[in-house]
């Protein structure tokens, strides 16, 4: 790092653990005062994780992303592009309809699944 923009009170380039301090730091301080849904650590990675994500769920470009990150090669960055795929399934298998089974039963396990599809398709067409 030829040129740092943030320094620490030494006047050396802040580091990486130095930077995990201040977010530990300020996550500590609005855990006091009651502000939740913090993961339980606070670091760079989690941050530049974070946009990652954010950015690839308003529908910027892999490749953009890529870029933005660093990563030589895409495939390292398609690693964000599972993560949300797999939040998007977690937050449909959490989701209750009235009437409709669980997205997670089998359909060995549950005898009245196939004959509620067979009403379903009965009833739409």
């Amino acid at each position: 790092m030829d040129h740092p923009v943030f320094y620490n009170a030494q006047h050396r380039p802040f580091t990486r653990v130095g930077i995990t301090y201040i977010l530990q730091k300020y996550v500590q301080r609005a855990q006091a005062q009651g502000i939740g849904g913090f993961p339980e650590s606070v670091t760079p990675h989690v941050l530049r994780h974070s946009k990652a994500v954010h950015l690839l769920q308003v529908g910027v470009n892999l490749i953009y992303i890529r870029d933005l990150l660093g990563h030589a090669d895409v495939s390292t960055t398609q690693i964000y592009a599972r993560v949300d795929v797999e939040r998007r399934r977690q937050a449909v298998e959490s989701a209750q309809f009235p009437g409709i089974p669980s997205p997670g039963v089998s359909w060995t396990e549950d005898q009245g699944l196939l004959p509620w599809l067979d009403r379903l398709c009965a009833t739409t067409s």
